[in-house]
């Protein structure tokens, strides 16, 4: 039970710290459904602080012309809506883990396994999927600037809370 909650807290987090959070951090352990509720909520509210901020450091480093920017933010927040949906469900199993951690089982810890290179995938699909349509709005290299940026950011935020997540024990 304790690993659990201090895994909840660890991933609470380093979200709160992967968002830039400022100071305050109401992940605290959940002692019942609704202090659960209430890590849930500001999980969400992290969430979306880090999609702004995403976003800020996108638009500083495209450089956009003004034409550009009527194409491509559109594109951009569609893009997010979907990866969000993606990432709903890599939240999900990480929450399905620290809840199943003590218990977890062999054939639990394939299934959470199955689900988190599914988001991958899920992921990369996406990513192909918008690499035409972006660059049909911006070049080329704006493009795969655009994606090099998403991949950095996605990638560092996955690294902060790998660490925060304690490994499967077998």
């Amino acid at each position: 039970m304790f690993k659990k909650n201090l895994l909840a807290i660890s991933v609470a987090t380093v979200v709160m710290l992967t968002a830039g959070a400022r100071g305050q951090s109401s992940a605290q352990q959940p002692a019942n459904a609704s202090a659960q509720s209430s890590v849930d909520q500001d999980i969400d509210l992290i969430r979306k602080d880090v999609r702004s901020q995403k976003k800020q450091i996108i638009a500083a480093n495209l450089q956009l012309t003004d034409a550009e920017a009527v194409k491509f933010w559109p594109l951009y927040d569609q893009y997010t809506a979907e990866l969000v949906k993606i990432n709903d469900a890599k939240y999900a199993a990480i929450k399905d883990y620290a809840t199943n951690y003590d218990t977890l089982t062999d054939d639990k810890a394939l299934s959470l396994t199955r689900q988190i290179l599914g988001v991958d995938q899920s992921v990369a699909q996406l990513r192909e999927k918008y690499v035409p349509i972006m660059g049909n709005v911006i070049s080329g290299k704006k493009t795969a600037l655009f994606f090099q940026l998403d991949r950095r950011l996605v990638a560092l935020i996955d690294l902060q809370l790998a660490a925060a997540i304690p490994m499967v024990q077998p």
